[in-house]
């Protein structure tokens, strides 16, 4: 073994992948001037992705609501589309609360 280099990573960690330098400072997850300007809530109408046909994890999540719910599911929606249809269903179930 390199004691040396078992020292340096002692005494300098490598930070985990997924942490950030300064979580705070991160303008499209802190609070910043209200939670109107926070990009986690923005309005699906706004995306510039939107008109994208939904992801698999929408897709996913949209067909167990919509069998929770007993309504039909539609896989044609686009990513502005399912989202609405999520919070629609999530507000019918009760899975959004």
């Amino acid at each position: 073994m390199n004691a040396k280099r078992d020292n340096e990573r002692e005494n300098h960690p490598q930070p985990h992948r997924g942490d950030a330098p300064n979580p705070g400072s991160n303008p499209k997850t802190s609070d910043a001037g209200g939670a109107e300007h926070s990009n986690r809530e923005k309005d699906p109408d706004d995306w510039t992705t939107g008109d994208e046909p939904m992801t698999g994890a929408q897709a996913s999540y949209l067909k167990t609501l919509s069998e929770e719910a007993g309504e039909s599911f539609d896989g044609e929606l686009t990513k502005a589309e399912a989202s609405k249809r999520i919070d629609a269903l999530q507000d019918k179930t009760g899975r959004g609360a």
